[in-house]
């Protein structure tokens, strides 16, 4: 049985685990995934992207229903100022990524009533967010799947950021297993983001091949390319290897579909940035298989709760006052 542990993090946002599901795109929507983390003591963030505002409206529902260990996500260049509105009114926590930290949207999620995170990836980053009032800094590093915000590793990068704020720091990119969670602490976070790991959870939306290929890949297939930004600002991202590989092999200008709430099919361009979920048509091979460098410790498909409780047992009873 997992115990329970106490940090600055999980007493600020009601979690008994600090362990949070990072916002992995459609693969996180649903958001059974999101109910099943929380439910087992840990916090979701739930992604926003892509959402319209009576689809998000509904699955904030769901999970307030639910729990209040969630947060919602937005990615600020994709930012629709409508869902933000809802979220800062409804979630407990609003979570913004990949723009500088800007005072106007944390006022606007204190105005709602909710918490305000920022994800960063150094040090002039995290102070910028703190200085607008954010009241929790989530430190990226290099590591990290998806969309990379980092400029350092990890470990180095918790070395700059904790010392110099006085919120809770989350730790995010490369972390898979208890051994990284004992890491981080040891760095001094407060709690872990996981993604890459969550992908791989029963619950997730993912494709069955991406949830393959992640059992099947190690970190040397982890690469950082900025490929799959048809449609969206070029990013820098992380995917494994024969993502890049399998799209240069096809000649179509379209990589296939998705389904819609409202049961029609969105195309997708080749070399799209989305997240390829279950119910996706077409060259999967094509697809942006997105993986951190912790892709060699996934090795199942298994529930979330298991997968919260394996990294959780990586939390110290004990942390040092900060």
């Amino acid at each position: 049985m997992t115990h329970d542990t106490s940090t600055t993090f999980t007493r600020l946002v009601g979690c008994r685990l600090a362990i949070q599901l990072a916002p992995i795109g459609a693969a996180g929507q649903g958001p059974q995934l999101s109910l099943a983390v929380a439910g087992a003591g840990g916090h979701a963030v739930y992604p926003a992207v892509f959402l319209s505002a009576a689809e998000l409206s509904d699955d904030i529902d769901r999970l307030r229903a639910a729990t209040g260990a969630f947060g919602v996500n937005f990615v600020v260049p994709l930012l629709d100022r409508e869902c933000l509105e809802i979220a800062a009114h409804r979630a407990p926590m609003v979570d913004f990524f990949y723009g500088d930290p800007a005072a106007e949207l944390v006022e606007i999620v204190h105005r709602g009533g909710a918490l305000a995170s920022w994800q960063v990836g150094s040090l002039e980053e995290a102070l910028a967010a703190v200085d607008c009032g954010c009241d929790v800094i989530v430190a990226q590093g290099t590591e990290a799947g998806g969309r990379v915000r980092g400029r350092l590793e990890l470990l180095r990068l918790l070395e700059q950021v904790v010392p110099a704020v006085d919120v809770p720091v989350l730790a995010a990119g490369g972390i898979a297993s208890a051994d990284d969670v004992a890491a981080a602490f040891a760095a001094g976070a407060d709690g872990v983001r996981v993604g890459t790991r969550f992908v791989a959870a029963e619950e997730a939306d993912a494709h069955p091949d991406w949830q393959r290929a992640l059992i099947d890949a190690d970190s040397s297939e982890s690469v950082i390319t900025r490929a799959f930004s048809a449609g969206v600002p070029d990013f820098p991202h992380r995917v494994l290897q024969r993502s890049l590989d399998g799209v240069k092999r096809i000649h179509s200008q379209t990589v296939g579909s998705v389904l819609t709430r409202d049961g029609q099919r969105r195309t997708l361009p080749r070399y799209c940035s989305d997240v390829v979920s279950r119910d996706f048509e077409g060259h999967v091979e094509a697809m942006p298989f997105y993986a951190g460098l912790s892709v060699g410790r996934v090795r199942a498909v298994m529930p979330a709760a298991q997968i919260v409780a394996e990294l959780a047992a990586g939390v110290p009873a004990t942390q040092p006052a900060r």
